[in-house]
């Protein structure tokens, strides 16, 4: 097992800590969208202000100064509105700090790769997962020269790390580089602009509890009344009393609307966020609140009865039932999606797959054992080189919205999720259990194997099979007969059981004066060996 990583331990993964629901503004006027754009339009500056002045002060940012940046957007806005926006901008500094980090980390991964198989002889081939040399000349001269450029990079966002600087784009870098690649993009410049300034307006704003329907910024009433505190700047356009903008429309949410409409009868705090989707031409809203962590249960009570392996791919996944042995039961099943079109169409097919997953999983009343998949490390081009291709299917595979999307909506089925490491999982499970899992009617595929090694090893079962016997006798002077019997398991020399039909002429099997007894038989380490023979007396008279 030299050269092998070590394997964790599995662990039973905690439910979610919050909750968002979302539901359309069917209705709006065209005063009401205007409103709502001047306001998103307004905030949308001061957070850029604030994001740039966040950013600015990098890692001397203190208390003090957040509340200075909150007392400069007080004015033209609210304190609630400045509240808001401060936070997001710390949390959106924040992230763009993590993202550095981890951009340090696969650049370094990257130039130590480089180097290591420079300084092999071309040609030479790598073992136990340790790359070789490069195939050619011409390939070892264009890494060395890489080399240069992954080390001037990495000596930049390492000075930028230590300096605490950052650099993130409102509205997202990606549509940022869309402006100068409109034909690629398929978006006119007139709908790019628009798009642009959607996602760079600010219509958020966090719940408070205590406070009226939990929220006194935005606030959705009972009977689906939306109103908006209107900032300082725009107190002209209210409708309302107390400088508020009341939507003509009405709101229903269809998911969690009895959740929803208890916590607000509560006055406790939710979160909302409005926003509007360009290529659809609808508003939205979103409600979100946190909620008491999920108890899990324990590891062995979620082992008992067995569980579901269940193996995630590019276009599906694919789960084992396995009985609390680590046996695999019935038939393997495959719940597809396909990861083509828009965004909302990939999630769709997401969320499709793991509902059917669930349910399949809820009626038998099983746990489910998923892996703890990261391919945060993988995706680079030096650790997989030319594989272009599996280098696109690993980065296209939504483990983070999967695994997400996974606990939240296994916990609302009462479903618990075990997380298992990944590594060998695949491999080890084509070796040992592809092959004798085929029969004549039934071809397993690699995947299948694979998500029966994840679930043997969420029950803490080793994945290969049982060991074949000894081949040149049946003593245990090689070894145990099966990797199940441990040298400390009671019983291990006992007789086996009974086998129905008789094995020789005279005695049947499992029969006889002595058939359980092992002193009787001539056996390693037992007396029958070790007395010595005499023989009887003949009797002087019959």
């Amino acid at each position: 097992m030299g050269g092998l990583r070590g394997v964790a331990a599995p662990f039973v993964v905690p439910g979610p800590s919050g909750v968002a629901i979302r539901s359309g503004l069917k209705g709006l006027t065209g005063r009401d969208e205007t409103v709502l754009r001047q306001v998103g339009a307004l905030l949308g500056s001061l957070a850029s202000r604030d994001l740039k002045a966040r950013c600015a002060a990098g890692l001397a940012h203190d208390s003090e100064q957040w509340a200075r940046r909150k007392r400069a957007l007080t004015g033209p806005s609210s304190s609630r509105w400045a509240g808001s926006i401060t936070k997001s901008t710390h949390d959106q500094w924040a992230l763009a700090r993590r993202g550095q980090l981890a951009h340090i980390q696969s650049l370094r991964a990257g130039v130590e790769t480089i180097r290591h198989r420079l300084a092999q002889p071309v040609g030479a081939k790598g073992a136990k997962g340790v790359p070789g040399g490069y195939r050619s000349r011409r390939e070892w001269f264009a890494k060395s020269r890489r080399l240069y450029v992954l080390e001037d990079r990495l000596e930049e966002v390492r000075a930028d790390w230590e300096a605490g600087r950052v650099r993130v784009v409102r509205g997202g870098k990606k549509l940022a580089r869309a402006r100068h690649h409109l034909k690629a993009a398929g978006l006119s410049e007139a709908q790019w602009r628009l798009r642009w300034q959607a996602e760079r307006w600010f219509l958020q704003a966090d719940g408070e509890s205590g406070k009226r329907y939990g929220n006194e910024t935005i606030r959705i009433t009972p009977g689906g009344e939306v109103s908006i505190k209107l900032p300082a700047a725009l107190a002209g356009l209210a409708n309302a009393p107390h400088g508020r903008y009341v939507l003509a429309c009405r709101i229903v949410f269809r998911h969690r609307e009895e959740e929803w409409a208890d916590r607000i009868a509560a006055h406790r705090a939710v979160a909302y966020r409005i926003n509007y989707d360009t290529d659809r031409n609808r508003w939205y809203v979103t409600a979100c609140w946190q909620i008491p962590q999920v108890r899990t249960v324990p590891l062995e009570a979620a082992r008992a009865g067995g569980l579901v392996g269940v193996d995630m791919n590019a276009d599906h996944l694919a789960g084992w039932r396995l009985d609390e042995h680590g046996n695999p039961v019935g038939e393997p099943r495959r719940f597809d999606y396909r990861l083509t079109g828009s965004a909302q169409h990939r999630d769709a097919q997401v969320r499709h797959a793991l509902i059917r997953l669930l349910h399949w999983t809820a009626r038998r009343g099983l746990a489910l054992a998923i892996e703890d998949l990261d391919f945060a490390a993988e995706k680079t081009r030096e650790k997989h080189g030319r594989r272009k291709r599996f280098r696109r299917l690993i980065s296209g595979m939504p483990t983070a919205r999967l695994r997400a999307r996974l606990v939240s909506m296994a916990a609302e089925l009462g479903v618990t999720v075990v997380a298992v490491d990944p590594a060998y999982t695949s491999r080890w499970g084509a070796q040992h259990w592809q092959k004798p899992l085929t029969s004549k009617n039934r071809k397993p595929t690699r995947h299948d194997a694979a998500a029966v090694a994840i679930g043997r090893r969420a029950l803490g079962c080793p994945i290969r099979r049982r060991t074949a016997p000894p081949p040149h006798d049946r003593s245990d002077r090689v070894g145990h007969r099966t990797v199940q019997a441990a040298p400390g398991v009671l019983g291990r020399e006992g007789p086996c059981p009974r086998v129905p039909g008789p094995r020789t002429r005279s005695v049947g099997a499992g029969r006889g004066a002595k058939a359980g007894d092992q002193c009787a038989h001539n056996r390693s380490g037992y007396t029958a060996e070790h007395e010595s023979w005499h023989q009887d007396s003949l009797p002087l008279s019959f």
